[in-house]
């Protein structure tokens, strides 16, 4: 009798700290909630969120990112400081080439009929494996296509491919969330593209099934009509995403299980503890953690005795993982980041918790007083939002510049042969003398940038630093590099639109609530 008290009375419990009696009341307003004769306000019974297909949870904090060691390159881009990262999700591995090859076979089905150019921008770029004077047509030829190839990182893929094959994972994973639960019907047999399945679509409630049972609406005035899942309900999952440079860096050197008290005893280089390409391990002793070049000519070793064992790419699960259990953050291939790159990566007066370099807020467009959609694809348009002069955390859409590239951080202008100052003094009364005259814009982001980076001299050749708005930011070693660049502090950049052999990636995702798992 005790016992069963005793389990009513946890039962209990738990129903009043999940909230999901429907008799509960509002602590706010007294009222009942999930209940339709007190107006159907609804309360979910989600309380934790569910890890999506293929990532790890990877538990944030205060850690110390850039360079711990000298940099022999003298490029001093990653300063040592001190940042905090949000608790966050990550994929365990890097996007394999079977993964790569569904997408590129769901835009087929969906939009190879009627947008043939959709799916040819997606498409990994095979021939990025051919050097002028290296014979690589194995893996131009069989490579991407191969089974045999299956489990290795996909390449050939640039920073705004990686980020279309993010929006679609999130959308097919929450469309299988939707039809597991019957709320939808999947129709495999008549994919199109413009009437296919897109979360953003969805949420907006322009999405047409013609299957599937919705949840019922415990609003009065619906009716006893159904509705669409909303994000109250916390069971649609956040988009998958490239992480950001400060979560990449985080995860690679896994603190979590090199800390004692909030002590860290070692402050790691590469994803391992210990300075050292080799396992101290007894049972492993002196074999390579990590697929990199030791030197010019040795990327695998001798024959009977190969020391990292791949001459280009490797399985993605080949070597140990860290301590968030992440396979081959050091090596393999290098992976892309969301971040735009800056060479100061910490400029003063820049953000300590979760820095981002990349921001550019938009809306969704309205006609008619209607979320717009494009007519032949279906996808919802966005536009940057307005100025928002009313506003003290930003005045305007495009953030990129932001301490870095706009007038702010110029000091001379080369192309006017001025002081930025006494430069952006003349447009302004030229500005105030007429108005028929076109005067430079000052939110121009990619012009005000170009102030910075860009140089146009006397005799007209354009001299350039290569950095600009539309470099992103590549972390990790790769098959093809050298030691230094298995270190988590170091940083490179590469255009977004651009592809190589050496770059891959791996998706990212937020994490919603707690910052620790449960």
């Amino acid at each position: 009798m005790k016992i069963l008290k005793f389990s009513c009375f946890l039962i209990a419990a738990v129903l009043m700290m999940t909230g999901c009696s429907k008799s509960n009341q509002s602590t706010t307003t007294g009222w009942n909630v999930n209940d339709p004769e007190w107006g159907g306000f609804e309360v979910s019974e989600v309380v934790e969120q569910t890890t999506a297909p293929g990532l790890v949870f990877i538990e944030g904090g205060s850690f110390v990112m850039g360079q711990v060691l000298d940099d022999p390159r003298y490029q001093w881009n990653n300063a040592a400081h001190t940042v905090t990262v949000s608790s966050f999700y990550m994929d365990e591995t890097e996007v394999t080439n079977v993964a790569y090859r569904e997408f590129v076979y769901w835009m087929e089905r969906a939009y190879g009929e009627e947008f043939p150019e959709k799916v040819d921008a997606i498409r990994p770029d095979v021939n990025a494996w051919r050097d002028k004077l290296a014979w690589r047509e194995n893996a131009v030829d069989y490579y991407f296509e191969s089974p045999i190839y299956g489990e290795y990182p996909v390449v050939g893929v640039s920073w705004e491919q990686a980020t279309k094959f993010c929006k679609w994972r999130t959308d097919r994973v929450n469309e299988k969330i939707l039809v597991d639960r019957g709320i939808i019907s999947l129709d495999v047999a008549e994919l199109e593209g413009s009437s296919a399945f897109q979360t953003d679509v969805y949420l907006a409630g322009l999405y047409e099934s013609e299957g599937g049972e919705m949840l019922p609406d415990l609003d009065p005035a619906a009716g006893g009509e159904g509705r669409n899942v909303r994000k109250s309900d916390g069971i649609l999952t956040p988009d998958y995403r490239l992480p950001t440079e400060a979560e990449w860096e985080f995860a690679a050197l896994g603190l979590v299980g090199n800390t004692v008290d909030e002590r860290i005893v070692e402050h790691k280089v590469y994803p391992w503890a210990g300075h050292s390409l080799r396992s101290a391990n007894k049972k492993y002793y002196g074999q390579f953690l990590a697929n990199f070049k030791r030197s010019r000519g040795d990327a695998m070793g001798v024959a009977g005795n190969l020391n990292d064992g791949w001459d280009y790419t490797a399985p993605v699960k080949w070597y140990f993982p860290n301590d968030y259990g992440l396979y081959q953050m050091a090596g393999n291939v290098s992976e892309w980041c969301m971040d735009v790159y800056r060479k100061d990566v910490n400029p003063v007066g820049g953000e300590d918790l979760d820095p981002f370099r990349g921001n550019v807020y938009q809306e969704v467009v309205m006609e008619d007083g209607e979320v717009a959609r494009d007519e032949e694809t279906g996808d919802i348009k966005y536009k940057n939002i307005e100025e928002q002069h009313n506003r003290r955390n930003y005045r305007q859409a495009d953030n990129v510049n932001y301490l870095d590239g706009d007038y702010a951080s110029n000091i001379y202008d080369y192309d006017n042969n001025k002081a930025i100052d006494q430069w952006i003094s003349d447009e302004e009364e030229d500005e105030e003398s007429t108005e028929d005259e076109e005067s430079v814009d000052m939110n121009d982001q990619d012009a005000i940038s170009n102030l910075m980076y860009r140089r146009n001299t006397e005799s007209k050749a354009d001299v350039t630093s290569l950095i600009s708005n539309k470099v992103r930011v590549v972390k990790g070693g790769s098959w093809t590099d050298r030691p230094y660049w298995m270190q988590a502090g170091t940083r490179r950049f590469y255009d977004q639109d651009k592809s190589t052999a050496w770059i891959g990636f791996r998706c990212a995702m937020n994490r919603i609530g707690a910052s620790t798992e449960e």
